[in-house]
């Protein structure tokens, strides 16, 4: 996560250290300490949270658990572990609904800390869960603030009470009252109270707020905090503890890039726990706040079941047994791939789901580097070929991956190395769904894990590069045609097949283009 990011960084290197050591003297636990009180005071932790969190680490680090311990290095971090997710508030706690309908959930904030589309991210997620939700349009001073909230409902497929224009026109408590009761009448389960923010805390803002939470008794007031705002991050969590008293608290723009820090110090200063973090800019990026998840994403143990909860979500349990099914008797075709590229589109982001994988934090120069966009060039491809090719790709010959590449936009080299890839990757999984191991090409066979195939004896009796030629009376088409069944003997590619380097032309392929531009 990289609002985290660097955080995360300063942790490791100091646990990393720690691990060359088979005993761990008072003076080795000191220097972690220090270390560690470095990275969260970079990191914008409040200090009392920071002097509170490293004097437990600190501790327990030089009791009998650490001393007893086959290896020392891997109960501190244990120990930071589980000091972090306290001060993360403990155990992830949801929303409360109430017993009797309508739920009313109202927000808090900042102006510019994500309320409106944290709204609508709730809405959505509640609509999915099977919830009626309806969004009140209480931010009646902010320019827009009205028809903002309205874009954002209607993507998010949820129904909008908003009899105010706004920007300065109409009374917020009557709106939030009158919201209340409209969603009584058209039986809508949870009511969701957008307020109006401002851009610091001030006597007008908390009073108005304080009065929408008299006129409609809310059964959760969830505060809103932009997590990169830094240090002033405790002091407005505590304004509006005290002006309004929120129940619990969301963490908006955790994608950014900025410290983070205070974020974490929000639930241990005020004592109340965060619900919900938001992790993008789509509606789809908000996450259930889990404490020791989060704790294990910035020490770089990964998030294993936040990523297999969104695989369930995503996938279908039936048409992933299928799959299973076909790979293992070798009948897994390119329309099988483009079906499971469709749905882990709807995961959402690749390189946020590789980076709950645990020690990708080392990684994190190839996951920047990752380009999202090689998942849509694959998918034109795919979608360039017949539906007879995608089920056989063995007839792509030189003409056919020509056509392909001019009906994709892409080479004739990306058609080649996708294939190949396809293949090498269809011959993995079928390895593994049978129950084995498989070679990973570039890598060679895992010890101990029985011989390698042997290797490919194509060329050797004509059917190679020199062998397969293009019978094309075009001399263009022919040399392009060659050039492609060329290149398609190099396993370069970044990702599936794609982003790699072209492979050069043979002799013949020149003689021939020199021959066509009258040079030859």
């Amino acid at each position: 996560m990289a609002t985290f990011g660097t955080l995360s960084d300063r942790l490791t290197d100091t646990f990393r250290n720690l691990r060359t050591k088979g005993k761990l003297t008072p003076a080795d636990v000191d220097g972690t300490v220090r270390e560690i009180r470095r990275a969260l005071l970079d990191a914008d932790v409040a200090l009392a949270v920071v002097k509170d969190f490293t004097a437990k680490v600190r501790e327990r680090a030089l009791g009998d658990e650490v001393n007893k311990a086959l290896n020392p290095a891997q109960q501190v971090v244990q120990i930071v572990n589980e000091e972090l997710v306290q001060i993360l508030g403990g155990e992830q706690r949801r929303l409360q609904f109430a017993k009797t309908a309508p739920t009313v959930i109202m927000l808090a904030g900042l102006q510019g800390s994500g309320k409106t589309t944290f709204a609508g991210k709730l809405a959505k997620q509640l609509e999915s869960e099977g919830h009626t939700p309806l969004l009140v349009a209480a931010d009646l001073q902010r320019p827009n603030a009205v028809n903002q909230l309205q874009v954002v409902a209607e993507q998010a497929g949820a129904t909008v009470y908003a009899p105010e224009p706004g920007n300065g026109v109409g009374d917020p408590v009557k709106v939030s009252r009158d919201g209340v009761e409209h969603a009584r009448r058209q039986q809508h389960d949870v009511v969701i109270i957008d307020t109006a923010g401002r851009l610091g805390v001030d006597a007008e803002l908390m009073k108005q707020a304080a009065d929408i939470r008299k006129a409609v008794n809310p059964d959760e007031v969830l505060f809103v905090i932009d997590a990169m705002i830094g240090q002033d991050a405790v002091n407005t969590a505590k304004a509006f503890q005290e002006g309004v008293d929120f129940t619990g608290v969301v963490l908006s723009k955790l994608d950014g890039d900025a410290r983070g820090g205070a974020a974490l110090s929000v639930a241990s200063v005020t004592g109340r726990p965060i619900i919900f973090a938001s992790t993008g800019e789509r509606l789809e990026d908000l996450e259930p706040f889990h404490p020791d998840r989060m704790a294990s994403r910035i020490l770089d143990l990964g998030d294993i079941l936040t990523l297999i909860e969104q695989a369930q979500q995503a996938f279908d349990e039936e048409e992933a047994r299928k799959v299973a099914e076909k790979l293992a008797n070798e009948a897994f075709t390119l329309e099988d791939f483009l079906e499971q590229l469709q749905q882990m589109k709807k995961m959402g982001s690749m390189k946020k789901m590789l980076g709950m994988l645990p020690g990708m934090g080392q990684m994190k120069q190839q996951l920047e580097d990752f380009d999202e966009r090689e998942i849509d060039r694959t998918e034109a491809i795919i979608r360039s070929m017949t539906p007879v090719e995608r089920r056989n790709p063995k007839i792509l010959n030189g003409s056919r991956r020509l056509r392909i590449a001019r009906g994709s936009g892409m080479t004739v080299t990306d058609v080649n190395q996708l294939v190949q890839r396809f293949e090498q990757a269809a011959k993995m999984m079928k390895t593994v769904a049978r129950g084995g191991t498989p070679n990973i090409p570039g890598m060679g066979p895992v010890p101990g894990m029985g011989k390698p195939g042997a290797s490919s004896k194509r060329g050797k009796k004509g059917k190679g590069v020199g062998g397969n030629r293009s019978r094309s009376g075009n001399p263009a088409k022919r040399a392009a045609e060659n050039a492609g069944l060329a290149a398609s003997t190099a396993p370069t590619g970044s990702g599936f097949g794609l982003g790699g380097g072209s492979a050069a032309p043979s002799e013949a392929d020149l003689a021939e283009i020199q021959k066509l531009f009258g040079k030859g």
